[in-house]
């Protein structure tokens, strides 16, 4: 038994591998050289671990890549597997997430994209249809767009109920779906938007990521632009739990895979910087949902450090002992065998991490 980590930056994906329980890595790529790769998705539901990778090329535009071998070769169909059909005017930006569905729909996959839309596949990830119900919802000219675009970026569906899925989008908000996709509602209560004059307002929030409690499907968290907040209805209402982080303001958030109410954050400064808070490189860690947390330093960087985590370069692996992982835009990957408690160097000098995602293999 091994550890995957799929590492996606903006000039390519790089995939380390490690053989020893995590305490040694074997780096690997890139593949896309000179592609961004904003989204990867590792799918072990009917068959060995396949491997979806966004990748987005200036030259050749976006599409999304299946490979069922570990990386040792990828396929990619001739057509554009992700697309808007042609009366909606709409063109394919990139892919920024490839959720999988539950193990009830085993072949399904949803692609979040930007701009804002779902998109739903039946066969694995090969091939995806635009989820009409989300796209023609009356807010949707109303949706704005955040620093990196107006995109969905959080797809969770729900581990045990196949018509329910929750989508997150910069900006935007949360919206929810209990008919497989075909009617969909803002489910913000409670979130702040601080920039709009109503400052709570029905949809319209920045949300930069959502995460999902292992122990407790309709508990929630969510790191907004300037808030951290909890939901233990599954998204109708929010409360703050940002009240012992150094700042409510970043973009990843992370469940554990295993243990309930185990949940990780990465601050930044504050908008206008977006630096670590307190120039200090710090994963944030609460054992109770959010009631307190505790910062988790060993073997990363001292102070001063400047490098931010970006929405979906922090993940953990499904090892019994869950592997957690961060990467930086400053092309470094670190790697935590005891879930968090220290830290190892997985690789430096990459391009600007993307997004991480780990799997045991």
């Amino acid at each position: 038994m091994g550890t995957l980590l799929a590492i996606g930056t903006g000039k390519g994906l790089f995939l380390a591998t490690s053989d020893d329980g995590r305490r040694s890595w074997r780096v690997d790529g890139p593949h896309f050289p000179m592609t961004a790769i904003y989204a990867v998705g590792i799918d072990k539901r009917p068959r060995a671990p396949r491997l979806l990778a966004s990748s987005s090329s200036s030259h050749f535009g976006p599409s999304v890549a299946v490979s069922d071998d570990l990386g040792r070769s990828w396929r990619e169909p001739e057509y554009a597997p992700v697309a808007f059909p042609e009366d909606t005017g709409a063109t394919l930006v990139r892919v920024w997430q490839l959720a999988t569905a539950s193990a009830a729909e085993p072949e399904v996959v949803y692609a979040g994209t930007q701009p804002s839309a779902l998109f739903r596949s039946t066969d694995g990830g090969l091939t995806y249809e635009l989820v009409r119900g989300l796209w023609e919802h009356p807010h949707r000219e109303r949706w704005g767009e955040g620093y990196g675009g107006q995109a969905i970026h959080t797809v969770l569906p729900h581990p045990d109920d196949p018509s329910r899925v929750l989508v997150a989008m910069s900006t935007g908000g949360v919206y929810r779906t209990a008919d497989r996709g075909h009617t969909w509602a803002p489910s913000n209560t409670g979130i702040r938007a601080y920039f709009q004059p109503d400052e709570w307002p029905e949809f319209g929030q920045c949300v930069h990521k959502v995460a999902r409690d292992a122990a407790d499907p309709d508990r929630l968290y969510a790191q907004n632009h300037h808030g951290v907040y909890r939901s233990d209805d599954g998204g109708s209402t929010w409360g703050s739990i940002a009240d012992g982080l150094p700042s409510d303001f970043g973009f990843a958030i992370l469940a554990h895979p295993a243990r309930g109410g185990v949940v990780y954050n990465f601050p930044l400064a504050r908008d206008v910087e977006r630096f670590p808070a307190d120039r200090r490189c710090r994963v944030f860690r609460s054992p109770d949902a959010g009631k307190s947390w505790e910062p988790l330093t060993e073997g990363l960087p001292r102070e001063p450090y400047y490098p931010s985590v970006l929405r979906d370069a922090m993940c953990a692996d499904d090892a019994d002992t869950a592997g957690v992982y961060f990467g930086t835009r400053s092309g470094e990957v670190y790697a935590s065998r005891d879930e968090g408690d220290s830290w190892s160097l997985v690789a430096a000098h990459l391009p600007d991490v993307l997004c991480v995602r780990a799997t045991e293999v």
